[in-house]
């Protein structure tokens, strides 16, 4: 995963002080060497590692990298750009996968780039709250929380690079969605600067506060489009007292929802995670990472492993007990095959390392069709039986790479080629297709076609056609309200 301010990365352009077809404005770019100091504006040489998107599919030319270093800057950053009608592309750890924080190829967008205000700025153990700047990492924000003995719940496999701006910015998901929520349900409030340089300071960590509309939720989510979030005060929970761990083989998906079930009945509260993995999912994580090893051996008969996860307050014991509980009642019933229970904690990072090195081995597999789409849980099993068939008839030999988080109805239903055609190749000429009748399906079985990415440029024509026009209709409204001029983060959601 990229991270802000790392070294450019492969494939960068040289560059002059002067963009083809767009002259360097002088005025602004004097108005921002005084907001942050000339060396944190970038003009010249290689700036891929902010042009370029994780996934190498958007690459863009930024009149400028901006790189503020508080809240003040990023206003001040804003001002100039709203004197000189610039528009403005706020980046996080660059880490998103929908094309949401990199410019465009105009050379005439500023980015700025959120990596130097880095600060933890206070942590509340009482109120169980953190404040934190929207460049920090999120491993460092998770890392500050058990520095006090509390739990930041927000983890994703990115955490290593992604930031809390950017959380925040697409309402990140993650693998305890289950328990915790999503990155809205984790913040209590937000500092915001305008499209106009002005700053909201909405960072009181309360709890209840009914005094009028909620703006932080309107911030969150919105990718950058409507303002810069630079800081936001963030729920901490206790540190669970003993965790639980388990792979577990499935016949179907339907056996894995009906495991689900069991879980919530047997676990309740301490369910923290539930996530299916389908066995081509782990065949390629087996053939790019054998380092990586399978716990449970693969079977044709059961070709779906669930990864389900229980954090307790009381103790080992009742941890322990409650959970092989479960997975007794589990193997009984017949809803599992087999089943392995991490015995340490390296045994159940082994687990989740597993999950998390899906995405990782497709990429290696070669490009594929990426769908983060949500379904109500129930409905899952009866989507993929329907969908993978749809596919199967339109291209014969796709390999269908299913896995994520079953627990909250968010599934990553990718589309790999055929085995001896070009990744590549596949992509360019059917992705059209592929992502047509995946998404009427999410349409038929009432779903959503973005989970947890968000939207950005990837899948803005797709929004356009398929939300509903008076949910578009406020959502423009509100676009007008807030940046009139249309100069944050452009082109990307509507």
């Amino acid at each position: 995963m990229g991270h802000e301010g790392a070294p450019p990365g492969p494939g960068g352009e040289k560059r002059s002080a002067q963009h083809e077809g767009a002259p360097v404005k002088a005025a602004l770019l004097e108005a921002l060497a005084a907001a942050v100091g000339p060396a944190q504006v970038l003009t010249e040489g290689d700036l891929s590692a902010w042009e370029v998107d994780w996934r190498k599919r958007y690459r863009g030319r930024a009149l400028a990298v901006v790189r503020p270093a508080t809240t003040a800057e990023v206003a001040a950053v804003l001002r100039a750009c709203a004197a000189h009608g610039t528009a403005v592309v706020p980046q996080g750890g660059n880490t998103g996968l929908v094309g949401a924080s990199v410019p465009d190829a105009s050379g005439t967008q500023v980015l700025v780039s959120l990596a130097r205000l880095n600060r933890v700025r206070a942590v509340d153990a009482a109120n169980l709250t953190l404040t934190a700047e929207a460049g920090c990492v999120l491993q460092a924000v998770q890392e500050a929380a058990a520095a006090q003995d509390l739990l930041f719940p927000l983890s994703l496999a990115a955490e290593g690079s992604c930031t809390i701006g950017g959380n925040l910015a697409t309402n990140a998901g993650g693998t305890q969605v289950l328990r915790y929520g999503n990155a809205r349900e984790l913040c209590l409030g937000l500092e915001v600067v305008t499209p106009a340089g002005e700053i909201w300071d909405g960072l009181a960590g309360l709890r209840k506060d009914n005094t009028g509309y909620a703006l932080r939720d309107l911030y969150i989510g919105a990718e950058g489009t409507l303002g810069v979030i630079t800081a936001a005060t963030l729920k901490l929970c206790p540190q669970p007292a003993a965790r639980m761990t388990a792979l577990a083989s499935c016949a179907d998906l339907e056996a894995a929802t009906r495991l689900l079930q069991l879980a919530h009945a047997r676990l309740g509260p301490g369910l923290t995670g539930f996530e299916v993995m389908g066995d081509l999912a782990l065949t390629l994580v087996a053939r790019h990472f054998p380092q990586l090893r399978r716990p449970l051996a693969p079977d044709p008969a059961a070709p779906w492993t669930v990864l389900v996860e229980q954090s307790d307050s009381e103790g080992e014991a009742h941890a322990r007990g409650l959970f092989e509980g479960l997975l007794e009642a589990a193997l009984e019933s017949g809803l599992i095959a087999d089943a392995a229970v991490a015995e340490s904690v390296a045994q159940s990072k082994a687990m989740w390392h597993l999950r998390e090195a899906i995405p990782l081995a497709q990429a290696e597999e070669g490009a594929n069709v990426k769908h983060d789409i949500a379904l109500p849980v129930s409905r899952v099993a009866a989507f993929v039986a329907a969908t993978d068939t749809l596919l199967q008839r339109a291209f014969p030999g796709v390999r269908l790479v299913n896995f994520g988080h079953l627990g909250d109805g968010n599934l990553h239903y990718n589309v790999q080629a055929p085995d001896g055609v070009a990744a590549a190749d596949f992509l360019r000429e059917h992705e059209h297709a592929v992502n047509t009748i995946v998404y009427d399906a999410v349409g038929r079985f009432g779903g959503s076609i973005s989970a947890e990415h968000g939207i950005g440029a990837l899948k803005r024509d797709e929004l356009a056609a398929r939300k509903s026009p008076v949910a578009l209709a406020l959502m423009r409204d509100i676009k007008r309200a807030l940046d009139p001029d249309g100069r944050m983060n452009p082109g990307r959601v509507l």
